[in-house]
C-alpha cells in the first residue's frame, strides 16, 4: 500500500511538468569577450565560442541574474601571456569582479581599467606587471577588494588610495614600491599587506592597527614619532563613583571569563562528535588544524574537472584561509559554506569514513564531475589525501528542501508555496532521470534525501551528493533521518540488505514527494521518546488513507 501511495503522488508531480522559460543572452558582452580572447596571448585553450551561452557555459564567467550583462571574470592560472588588450574589457560597463591572478601578464598597469566604474573586486596578483600604480583610484567608489601583490610594481602608493571608503582588503606585498606611506584612513579596512618592498618612514597612526608583519620587508618604523600629548593635572577625586569602578571591575572580570571559556570550547571542539544537524550558524575555517596536517608530501592541489579551473578563482591554499559555515553534518561528512577573498562562495563537503583507495576514489570523483545537467549540482573539485578528502559544489543561496520545509515554524516564517514545491519535485525528478540514464543506464545515486536536494535560482530542485555510497565504510551507520528514506529491501536490519539500486532511489525520491506534500520529516521521533516510538512518514500516510483521512496528509501551509 505504501509502494502504491509514493508512485500516485509521483504520477500528482508528473502529471503538471512544464519547461523553464529560456534566458536571454548579452551580446555585446559576448562580442567584447570573444575579441578579448582573439587579441590575448593564451597558452591554453577556452571554450568560449559563437554558438555556446555566454552565462551558461563558458568558464570563468559569471552573468548577472536575467543573463543580461556580464559581471565577473575569473580566469586564474589560465595562461594569459603578455600585455593586456586596451579598450575591451572596458566595454563591459557592467563588470564588478575581475580576477587575471597567477598569469604571466606583462606591461604597466592596464590604465584604462579606470572605467569600469562598477568594479568591486580587483585581482592582478602573481603576474609580471611594471611601473607605477595609477592615480586615478577615486573612481572605484565601490571596490572592496585590491590585490596587486607580488608583481613589479614600482614608484609611490598614491594617496588617492583612500578616497576608496569601502575596501576592506588591500595587498600590495612583494613589489618594488617606495617612499612614504600615505594617509590610509578607511574606516571599513580589514586587511592591509605592504610587507616586501621599499618603503620608508614612519608607519602613519591611522594604519597602526594591522600588525607590524604588514609593513615587513620594507625600511620603516612602526614607532610613534609624534610629541606626546601634554600631561594633565592627576586630580585627586576620581570622575567614577564606587558603584562605577564596581560595574567595570565585575565587567572586566566577566568578559575575561567568557574569553577563557570559548578558548576552551575551541581548543576542545577535534573531541567532539559529529552529530546530524542541519542549518548550523557556526563560523570557522579550513585551518591547517583542520585540514593541511593531513596533506601528502607535494599533493596539494584540488583537482578540478576540466573546464572548470577557469570558473573557479581559487587554489587549496585560498580554500585554507576562507572563512567557513556548518551547513549540515551527516553519514558522509560536513559540509561548510566556504567564502574567499574574491567573494566566491562554494560548498565543501569534508568526508569522514572513506575507506577506498585514491585510484577508485578518483575514479568515482570523475564519474560524478563530469556529469552536467541543470537539475543535478555540479561537482566542480575534488582533493584527496590518504587522511582528507574533499568535494567541492557550486553553492546554492536558496538552501536545501529539508532547511526550507522543517526549519523552525513562526509567525515570521515564509512558507514554500504549491508551485515552489512543484518546482522542487520538478527538477529533482529531471536530475534523477538524467542520473539514471548514465553508465549504460546503470547508474545510481544511492542517497537521495530532502537534505541533498537544493533550490536553483529558478526555485526547481538540484540533486547534490551524488556518488558517495560507493566510498564510505559501511560500519557507517545511516542517520535517523536518512534510514526514513530508505526503501524496505535496503534498510531492513533482520535481513542481509541489498544495495542501493535505481529502483530504491525513486522509493527515495517518493518519500520526499510526500515530505512536499505533508510538510514532515521523514521520521519523526517524539521528544525523549525511545526508537520503536518513532513516527514514519510512509507507515503514517498509509494508515491516514487508509481510514479515508486523506485531507490530513497535506501540509497545513499549503491549505492557508
Amino acid at each position: 500500500m505504501g509502494i502504491k501511495i509514493i508512485f500516485s503522488s509521483i504520477l500528482v508531480f508528473c502529471a503538471t511538468l512544464c519547461l523553464s522559460p529560456s534566458t536571454a543572452e548579452p551580446v555585446e558582452d559576448k562580442q567584447a569577450l570573444l575579441d578579448f580572447v582573439a587579441d590575448i596571448n593564451l597558452s591554453r585553450k577556452l571554450n568560449w565560442n559563437e554558438t555556446s551561452s555566454v552565462c551558461n557555459n563558458w568558464t570563468g564567467i559569471t552573468c548577472d541574474r536575467d543573463n543580461s550583462r556580464v559581471v565577473a571574470i575569473r580566469l586564474p592560472g589560465v595562461g594569459l601571456k603578455g600585455v593586456l588588450p586596451s579598450n575591451i574589457l572596458t566595454r563591459l560597463s557592467a563588470l564588478q569582479i575581475l580576477s587575471l591572478r597567477s598569469n604571466a601578464l606583462t606591461g604597466p598597469f592596464p590604465s584604462d581599467l579606470v572605467k569600469l566604474e562598477n568594479l568591486t573586486g580587483l585581482y592582478l596578483q602573481h603576474n609580471r606587471f611594471q611601473g607605477p600604480l595609477p592615480l586615478d583610484f577615486p573612481v572605484w567608489r565601490n571596490l572592496t577588494v585590491l590585490d596587486l601583490s607580488s608583481n613589479g610594481f614600482n614608484g609611490s602608493i598614491p594617496s588617492s588610495i583612500s578616497n576608496l571608503t569601502r575596501l576592506t582588503i588591500l595587498n600590495l606585498a612583494n613589489n618594488s614600491l617606495s617612499g612614504d606611506i600615505p594617509d590610509i584612513d578607511i574606516p571599513s579596512l580589514r586587511f592591509l599587506d605592504l610587507s616586501n618592498n621599499r618603503l620608508t618612514g614612519n608607519v602613519p597612526r591611522s594604519l597602526r592597527r594591522f600588525p607590524r608583519s604588514s609593513f615587513s620587508g620594507n625600511d620603516i618604523s612602526t614607532e610613534d614619532s609624534s610629541p606626546p600629548p601634554a600631561a594633565t593635572p592627576v586630580k585627586r577625586r576620581s570622575k567614577f563613583s564606587e558603584s562605577a569602578i564596581l560595574g567595570i571591575v565585575i565587567g572586566s572580570s566577566v568578559v575575561a571569563f567568557v574569553s577563557i571559556a570559548l578558548l576552551l570550547i575551541v581548543t576542545n571542539r577535534k573531541n567532539e562528535d559529529d552529530d546530524v544537524s542541519t542549518n548550523v550558524e557556526k563560523k570557522e575555517k579550513f585551518t591547517k588544524k583542520m585540514v593541511s596536517d593531513h596533506m601528502e608530501g607535494k599533493n596539494t592541489k584540488l583537482a578540478f574537472f576540466e573546464g572548470q579551473e577557469c570558473n573557479l578563482a581559487f587554489d587549496l591554499e585560498d580554500l585554507l584561509r576562507a572563512s567557513a559555515e556548518v551547513l549540515g553534518k551527516g553519514t558522509f561528512g560536513t559540509t561548510y559554506k566556504a567564502a574567499l577573498e574574491d567573494a566566491t562562495i562554494v560548498a565543501v563537503k569534508r568526508l569522514k569514513e572513506v575507506v577506498v583507495g585514491r585510484k577508485e576514489f578518483e575514479q568515482q570523483m570523475e564519474l560524478a564531475g563530469n556529469i552536467r545537467h541543470e537539475n543535478v549540482a555540479p561537482l566542480r573539485a575534488y582533493y584527496y589525501s590518504k587522511d582528507e578528502k574533499l568535494m567541492v559544489y557550486d553553492y546554492y543561496n536558496q538552501g536545501s528542501v529539508s532547511t526550507l520545509l522543517h526549519a523552525k515554524r513562526g509567525e515570521k516564517r515564509v512558507p514554500l508555496d504549491w508551485e515552489t514545491r512543484l518546482r522542487i519535485a520538478i527538477g529533482a525528478a529531471r536530475g534523477i532521470e538524467h542520473i539514471h540514464s548514465q553508465t549504460g543506464g546503470k547508474l545510481v545515486h544511492g542517497n537521495i534525501k530532502a537534505s541533498n536536494i537544493f533550490l536553483n535560482s529558478q526555485h526547481y530542485g538540484c540533486i547534490s551528493d551524488l556518488g558517495l555510497t560507493t566510498l564510505v565504510s559501511p560500519r557507517a551507520p545511516p542517520a535517523k533521518p536518512t534510514a526514513g528514506y530508505r526503501a524496505p529491501e535496503v534498510a531492513d536490519p533482520t535481513k542481509r540488505t541489498a544495495p542501493p539500486s535505481q529502483a530504491s532511489d525513486v522509493y527515495s525520491f517518493g518519500v520526499v514527494l510526500l515530505e512536499l506534500l505533508s510538510g514532515k520529516s521523514p521520521v519523526k521521533v517524539p521528544g525523549g521518546g525511545s526508537e520503536e516510538a518513532a513516527v514514519h512518514l510512509v507507515r503514517w500516510v498509509t494508515y491516514v488513507v487508509r481510514e479515508e483521512w486523506t485531507g490530513e496528509v497535506f501540509d497545513v501551509e499549503l491549505l492557508r
